[in-house]
């Protein structure tokens, strides 16, 4: 349908009163008419509850048939947020999820060059745009085939949006179709009872299969603590306790290394103008001593994506957002 014949998002809505149900939602509904359409929106909400239920209500008033689109949009500008730093840094942009394609993460400055590559079709998922500790996503109707779309608005200005056909609508005929709208913190358990792969959003970079487990185990570790900043004390004592063996095996290999010094310094001395001889004899050393010359790195090069993941974890959460530890230490973030 050409733009601007029927209602868009550039035409003025009215506003019925509110309606509250007895189950303590809050119906808002708007009505608009344009072209011979009229449009209605009716947006639920429910106390504690971030998901918005949108229903879309089309009525032809024409004496002829009409084939409408729904379309859904989210846009942002593309700049950084004040927080970032390059030790603390941030994804903000578009993200979506289908079943066939799983979840996927654009920037905004692949839009901008157009080189963004993401599903284009399909009949289930989510598209949303994600930032720091939020996210907002919308969750079209199950089984509704849609377009999806990024684009550039303006300067500085993008979108992530998908567009539904709604079929015929024959002349005094009204199509309705539902649509939710997540908008809030990206709580990891609250994200997963939404919609398939909604969780994604909350971004753990590329060691996200480390970082899970490890955010699993905070989570059973805070439900008996209490207290976030006690939580990673005892995450991180536990992490430690892991790896004593590794550490310990890599502490004796130190110090056998430290015993031999003396040795290897002075077969250094005795082949210094022959360094195949020396490198000879100091593996004969090394297999003498039964010595590792590399027991002493692998065990920190084996904790230190586990420790990486953990930083993620931590700067990721939204539960350490204005989460008190002690003393002076109100906001954990």
């Amino acid at each position: 349908t050409p733009a601007g014949v029927m209602p868009n998002h550039a035409t003025p809505f009215v506003a019925r009163p509110l309606t509250r149900g007895a189950d303590g939602t809050v119906q808002l509904v708007m009505d608009a008419e344009q072209g011979g359409v009229r449009l209605t929106k009716t947006f639920t909400f429910r106390k504690g509850d971030y998901t918005i239920g949108i229903r879309h209500d089309v009525t032809n008033l024409t004496a002829a048939p009409v084939q409408p689109s729904l379309y859904l949009q989210l846009q942002h500008d593309g700049n950084k947020p004040p927080t970032d730093s390059f030790f603390m840094p941030s994804y903000t942009g578009p993200t979506l999820y289908t079943a066939e394609d799983k979840y996927q993460k654009l920037t905004f400055e692949e839009i901008e060059e157009g080189s963004a590559q993401h599903s284009t079709k399909a009949n289930n998922g989510w598209i949303a745009i994600s930032q720091h500790f939020f996210v907002s996503a919308f969750i079209p109707a199950e089984k509704a085939q849609r377009d999806i779309f990024t684009k550039k608005i303006a300067n500085n200005l993008y979108a992530i949006g998908t567009i539904q056909p709604l079929g015929s609508v024959a002349p005094g005929a009204t199509v309705s179709t539902d649509t939710r709208l997540y908008s809030g913190p990206q709580d990891e358990k609250t994200l997963e009872t939404i919609a398939p792969g909604l969780e994604l959003v909350k971004d753990y970079g590329m060691l996200t299969i480390i970082a899970k487990p490890i955010f699993w185990v905070m989570d059973h570790l805070h439900s008996l603590l209490g207290n976030w900043g006690w939580t990673i004390v005892a995450l991180t004592v536990l992490i430690k306790l892991a790896f004593f063996p590794l550490s310990a095996a890599g502490y004796r290999s130190m110090a056998k290394m430290r015993v031999v010094t003396p040795k290897m310094q002075a077969i250094r001395e005795r082949y210094k103008n022959d360094p195949q001889k020396m490198q000879q004899a100091t593996m004969e050393l090394y297999r003498n001593e039964k010595i590792n010359p590399l027991g002493g790195c692998l065990p920190i090069l084996v904790q230190m994506p586990v420790f990486f993941a953990l930083y993620w974890v931590l700067q990721a959460s939204v539960e350490m957002r204005g989460a008190p530890w002690i003393l002076w230490i109100d906001d954990l973030t």
